[in-house]
C-alpha cells in the first residue's frame, strides 16, 4: 500500500475525519462484531442479514457517517436479496482509537479477514463484494487490489483515486512530491484491479466532482466495468435522487448482468 504517514498530519486529520461515537443497538435482523487490532483497539462492524445464500457487500462508509446510520438503508439492500455489512473506522461508532489514514488502510485488511471468517463461520455462501463511499473508497480500492481472488466485485460511490486528489480539491495543501507519490502509487494499484466494477457518482457533486469518479473508472483494469452518473445528484443525496437506477445498477453487478448504463 502507499505510505500514508505524510498525510497523517494533525491538520489534515482534523479536516478530513469527523469521528462520532455511537452505541445504538442493532435492529433484530442485524448483529455487531468487533475486530481487535494489534495495538489493542476494537473496530466495530454491523451485519445486516436476510439469508445465508444471498451475496454480501462489505461497505466502507463516508467520513461523517457511522455504521448504525445504515440501519434505515439496509432494508433496501435486503429487499433485493443483498446482505450488507458496514464497518466503522477508529473513533467512529462503537470503535475505539483515533483515525488516521495509515490505520484506515491497515485496519481494512483486518476487517476484511474478520468479515470473511464470520461469514464462513455462519455458512454464508453468496459471495462477497467490496463497496466504498467517499472516504471509504480508499479502503475499498486497497482491498480490491490485494484480495481480488476472494471477491466477486467492486463498487465505488462518490469516490476518488487517491487522498492526494481530495486534498488538492479541498485546497488543504498545494502540490508536493509526497502527495504526488501517493497519487501515482494509487493509480498504479487501481490499474491492476481486474474485478467486475461499478462506479457511481452524482453529476453535481461539488465536494468530490464526478470527474474524480470518472478517473477511477478509466484507470480500473477491469474488463467488466460500468459507470453510473446520476443527474442532479450531489455528494450526499445520490441514493434518493434515483433509487431505482442506483439499486438497479448494484443489482446488475451482483447478478452478473451487464446492461448498458446511460
Amino acid at each position: 500500500m502507499p505510505d500514508y504517514s505524510y498525510v497523517d498530519q494533525p491538520y489534515l486529520l482534523q479536516m478530513l475525519f469527523y469521528p462520532r461515537a455511537d452505541f445504538t443497538r442493532p435492529p433484530e435482523y442485524a448483529w455487531d462484531l468487533f475486530a481487535e487490532t494489534e495495538d489493542g483497539n476494537r473496530i466495530a462492524s454491523r451485519f445486516y442479514s436476510g439469508g445465508t445464500k444471498w451475496p454480501w457487500i462489505l461497505y466502507f462508509h463516508g467520513n461523517g457517517e457511522v455504521a448504525s446510520d445504515y440501519d434505515g438503508l439496509a432494508p433496501l439492500y435486503l429487499a433485493r436479496q443483498i446482505n450488507l455489512v458496514v464497518v466503522d473506522y477508529r473513533g467512529y461508532g462503537a470503535s475505539s482509537g483515533k483515525p488516521s489514514f495509515t490505520h484506515l488502510v491497515q485496519d481494512a485488511h483486518l476487517l476484511y479477514k474478520t468479515v470473511k471468517n464470520e461469514l464462513d463461520r455462519r455458512g454464508c455462501s453468496g459471495g462477497l463484494y467490496i463497496m466504498g463511499r467517499s472516504l471509504g473508497s480508499i479502503s475499498a480500492l486497497e482491498l480490491a487490489f490485494h484480495y481480488g481472488d476472494g471477491l466477486q466485485g467492486l463498487i465505488i460511490e462518490s469516490g476518488f483515486a487517491s487522498i492526494s486528489r481530495l486534498i488538492y480539491q479541498l485546497g488543504l495543501m498545494g502540490p508536493t512530491a509526497e502527495l504526488d507519490k501517493i497519487e501515482g502509487e494509487c493509480l498504479e494499484m487501481i490499474a491492476q484491479i481486474k474485478l467486475p466494477a461499478l462506479v457511481i457518482h452524482g453529476r453535481v457533486d461539488t465536494l468530490v466532482p464526478w470527474r474524480e469518479g470518472e478517473l477511477v473508472y478509466n484507470t480500473l483494469g477491469s474488463v467488466d466495468k460500468k459507470m453510473l452518473v446520476i443527474p442532479g445528484a450531489g455528494h450526499n443525496d445520490i441514493i434518493i435522487r434515483d433509487i431505482p437506477k442506483y439499486f438497479g445498477a448494484i443489482e446488475d453487478l451482483v447478478s452478473g448482468e451487464n446492461p448498458t448504463l446511460p
